[in-house]
C-alpha cells in the first residue's frame, strides 16, 4: 500500500499552476504529434518519405517551440491564480494563528473576486466577535477580580489555575497563587479554613478576626464554601467559591432583633401571666359544675398559653444570653448527661486535660446538636461525639468537639442560611437552635463549623480554647 501511494503524494505535492503550466506543455506536444501522425498517414508515401527526410530537423524545431510557446503563455496567464492561492493560503495560516487582520486584494476572475470578498467579510466578522468576546472577557475578569467572594478554579491535579484577588489575599497575602497545588496551600491556612477544603463537600465555617481580617479586628466571620465541576477541552476543572456570610446579617441587625424579642416577649408574658392565672381561678369556681365542655374551654386554653409560654421563652433565651461563668469541665460527667437524652457513641478516649467554659450553656450546645442529629433521619447507633485537644497552627491551644450523623446531610441553600436567627425548614422550628449555639460557642471565643459529610449526613464541629 505504502509504494502504490508513493506516486499519487509526489503529484499532490506539485503546485497548482506547475500541473497547470506542465499539462499545456503536454497538451501541445500531444497536439502536434496527432497532427503530424494525420498529416503523414494522409499524404502519399513519396510526399511521406520526402517530409521525413528532408524536412524533420524543421518540424523537430516547430514542435519544441510550440511546446515552449504554450508553457510561457500558461505560465503568464496562471500567474494571478498563483498569487490569490498564495495570498488565501497565509490567510488562513493567519486564522488558525487567531490573527484576523489579514484581508485579500480583491481582483482577477470572477471566481478569484467572489472568494476574495468571502474571505475578507468572513475575517471582518471574525473580528468583531473576537473584539465583542475579548470585551466580555474583560468585563467578566474585572467583576469576578472586585468581587469579596473568594475564587479557586483546580485542574484535575488540584492545581491552581486561576484566583480572584479576594483568593491571593486570604491565601497568600496578596501575592500570586496560580501553579501551586492546594496541598500547599491548606498549610499556610487557618484549621477550620483547611478542613473545610480537606473535605469534598459543601461547608459553612468560622475564622477568627485575626485569621479573616488583615486588621485582627472586629467579629469572627461566617464562611460558606461550595465546590462545582465541569468539563473543559476534555480535562475536568474544579471550581471552589467561598462566600463571607458575616455581611448576610451582621451584629448590628442582630442586636435591633435581640432588642424587638425583648420588648414583644415582656409584653406577651405581661399578658400570658394573667390569662393563666384566670384560668386556675376560673377551675376553682366552676369545679362543682362538672360541666364537660366548660373544662374543655380551659384545657385549651391553658395548653395555648403554655405553648405561647414556652415560645416566649426559647426566643427570650436567644435575646436575653447571658454572659458564661466558666468553671471546669468534668468530661466523663459531661457526657453521661447527655447520654440520658440522646444515644451516641464516643470516637475517641476522652482528654485527660481540663478546660472552663459554662456548663449550662456547653450542655445546651451539645443536646441541641444531638438533637438535630437525631431528627435528620440517621440511625441512633450511626451517631457519634468525638472530643480531642488541639493546638492551632499559632501555638493557641484548644478542645475541638465534633457531633456526627449519617443523615440527609443539608441541602447547599439550606447550609448558607443554617446560623442565620430566625431561619428554619420545620414546620414548628423557631429558628434559634444553630444560632444560639453559635452565640454560645462565639461567647467562649470558639468557632462553629457545619459540613456535610464525603460519605452521608452533616459533621458539626466546634473549637472552643482552654
Amino acid at each position: 500500500m505504502a509504494l502504490k501511494n508513493k506516486p499519487s503524494s509526489r503529484i499532490s505535492g506539485i503546485s497548482l499552476r506547475t500541473k497547470l503550466v506542465i499539462g499545456s506543455g503536454l497538451a501541445t506536444a500531444v497536439g502536434l504529434m496527432l497532427s503530424l501522425s494525420l498529416l503523414l498517414w494522409f499524404a502519399e508515401p513519396a510526399v511521406s518519405q520526402t517530409i521525413v527526410k528532408q524536412f524533420s530537423l524543421l518540424l523537430l524545431i516547430i514542435f519544441g517551440l510550440s511546446i515552449c510557446i504554450a508553457i510561457a503563455v500558461s505560465y503568464l496567464f496562471t500567474r494571478h491564480l498563483a498569487t490569490s492561492l498564495m495570498a488565501l493560503e497565509v490567510g488562513l495560516l493567519n486564522f488558525k494563528d487567531n490573527d484576523f487582520s489579514v484581508s485579500l486584494p480583491v481582483g482577477g476572475d470572477k471566481q478569484l473576486q467572489a472568494l476574495a470578498v468571502l474571505f475578507n467579510e468572513s475575517a471582518e466578522a471574525l473580528r468583531k466577535e473576537r473584539q465583542y468576546i475579548y470585551q466580555r472577557e474583560l468585563l467578566l475578569d474585572k467583576v469576578i477580580q472586585s468581587s469579596p467572594n473568594v475564587m479557586l478554579l483546580l485542574d484535575d491535579e488540584q492545581r491552581v489555575i486561576y484566583a480572584n484577588d479576594a483568593a491571593r489575599h486570604l491565601f497568600n497575602q496578596g501575592l500570586r497563587i496560580e501553579g501551586i497545588e492546594l496541598d500547599e496551600l491548606i498549610e499556610q491556612v487557618a484549621d477550620e479554613l483547611s478542613a473545610a477544603l480537606a473535605n469534598p463537600k459543601d461547608g459553612l465555617f468560622s475564622l477568627s478576626a485575626k485569621e479573616s481580617d488583615s486588621n485582627g479586628e472586629g467579629e469572627p466571620e461566617t464562611w460558606h464554601l461550595s465546590r462545582g465541576q465541569f468539563l473543559l477541552n476534555g480535562q475536568y476543572h474544579h471550581l471552589i467559591l467561598l462566600k463571607q456570610m458575616t455581611r448576610e446579617l451582621n451584629r448590628q441587625e442582630v442586636a435591633v432583633w435581640k432588642k424587638v424579642i425583648r420588648i414583644i416577649s415582656h409584653e406577651l408574658n405581661n399578658s400570658v401571666a394573667p390569662i393563666a392565672s384566670m384560668v386556675n381561678s376560673g377551675r376553682m369556681l366552676t369545679k362543682d359544675l362538672d360541666d364537660p365542655k366548660l373544662k374543655l374551654i380551659f384545657d385549651t386554653i391553658e395548653d395555648r398559653t403554655s405553648h405561647l409560654s414556652q415560645f416566649i421563652f426559647d426566643y427570650a433565651r436567644f435575646a436575653k444570653l447571658p454572659v458564661p461563668k466558666k468553671s471546669q469541665v468534668d468530661w466523663h460527667k459531661l457526657t453521661e448527661q447527655l447520654q440520658q437524652h440522646y444515644r451516641f457513641f464516643l470516637e475517641n478516649e476522652l482528654p485527660s486535660s481540663t478546660v472552663e467554659f459554662d456548663l449550662i450553656q456547653m450542655e445546651q450546645v451539645l443536646l441541641n446538636l444531638l438533637k438535630n442529629a437525631h431528627e435528620s433521619g440517621a440511625a441512633a447507633d450511626s451517631i457519634s461525639l468525638s472530643i480531642v485537644d488541639t493546638t492551632l497552627a499559632d501555638g493557641t491551644e484548644g478542645i475541638y468537639i465534633e457531633v456526627k450523623d449519617q443523615g440527609s446531610g443539608m441541602p447547599p441553600e439550606v447550609l448558607r442560611q443554617a446560623l442565620l436567627p430566625f431561619y428554619s425548614t420545620k414546620q414548628s422550628g423557631t429558628g434559634l437552635g444553630l444560632p444560639l449555639c453559635r452565640e454560645i460557642i462565639e461567647a467562649h471565643d470558639g468557632r462553629i463549623s457545619l459540613q456535610n459529610r464525603d460519605g452521608k449526613g452533616l459533621s458539626v464541629r466546634l473549637w472552643v480554647p482552654k
